[in-house]
């Protein structure tokens, strides 16, 4: 279902896109191919083939703005930089263009006459902001991903070893009875004594204490080890929901490590806000995830266990 709601975002998003730069085109909103014939001042005794600096004027306006003059290939051009003192149109127009400086706009000198000291500029054209702007976000949001992925593998690698320590030395079950009585009402048809259990109580413990890449690979093992004991292999059962609502509703005691990087020690001054605030949203969504359980009961998950038993053996 996650699948078909991205989909139809994305379809959604690229048709207001398509609409939107169609809409554009039609009204000529950043009128392309217009000539803009300008005033235009050099300093004394200057070449025109020499690069140098130069200002513009409109012939209706007293306020000129700097630009660069520069001959290339016996043409041409001049680099404005943008600024406020520039026409609101030239300035929609440098913002959206698609130059990878956008600091600058980059205009085409199409005729100059020295005697009248006038010049006149083609713009760069502009056309398809919205979608150029969705596949740039596109892009940019997969390379984080994989980013992202990556980064995790070493975090996750370090995390399950130790998870596969704890579980052999007998510290997770040490850990499970210690907060049955909690998780026992979180997850009431999980098993008692399950290892589940454990990875669930390490994962709220890092989530806590604002060590989300360690909490993420413990709670993937913990959907893992629940969906082992779910009866219904192609949807979530209700500890799996639990585990979620849990996860995305945790109480931060300790601000992650995030938060910590972009604020600094002012982090401190939310601390006890972001604990009252995350303790009630736990609240809720426990509340309701209980609620739906009631409407969506199942059975102990005890006729799992066996089948995993015997395939081991």
């Amino acid at each position: 279902m996650l699948n078909y709601i991205w989909a139809g975002l994305i379809i959604i998003s690229l048709a207001f896109a398509v609409i939107h730069d169609i809409t554009d085109i039609t009204r000529n909103t950043y009128r392309n191919g217009e000539i803009h014939t300008l005033d235009i001042r050099f300093p004394k005794n200057s070449q025109t083939d020499q690069r140098q600096p130069v200002y513009l004027y409109k012939s209706d306006d007293d306020t000129g703005f700097e630009a660069s003059w520069r001959p290339v290939n016996g043409q041409y051009e001049l680099a404005i930089p943008v600024s406020e003192k520039l026409p609101e149109l030239w300035l929609q127009i440098a913002e959206d263009q698609e130059a990878a400086d956008r600091d600058v706009l980059l205009a085409v000198v199409t005729s100059f006459d020295s005697e009248a000291s006038t010049v006149s500029l083609l713009l760069p054209e502009v056309r398809y902001v919205k979608l150029r702007a969705i596949t740039a976000a596109a892009f940019s949001m997969a390379e984080f991903a994989v980013t992202l992925a990556i980064g995790l593998i070493g975090v996750m690698a370090l995390w399950l070893g130790l998870m596969k320590i704890a579980e052999k030395s007998g510290l997770v079950y040490i850990l499970v009875k210690g907060v049955q009585p909690f998780l026992g009402f979180l997850f009431p048809n999980v098993p008692k004594d399950h290892a589940a259990h454990g990875i669930i109580s390490l994962n709220m413990a890092a989530n806590m204490l604002g060590l989300g890449n360690a909490a993420t690979p413990l709670g993937i093992k913990a959907m893992e080890e629940l969906q082992k004991l779910n009866p219904s292999k192609d949807k979530a059962s209700n500890a799996q929901c639990m585990l979620l609502t849990v996860n995305t509703a945790s109480v931060q005691l300790l601000p992650p490590a995030t938060l910590v990087a972009l604020m600094g020690t002012g982090v401190n001054k939310l601390v006890i806000s972001m604990a009252l605030a995350t303790l009630v949203s736990l609240i809720v969504g426990i509340t309701a995830a209980k609620i739906y359980e009631r409407f969506h009961p199942e059975e102990p998950h005890l006729a799992n266990i066996a089948n995993e038993n015997k395939g081991e053996g």
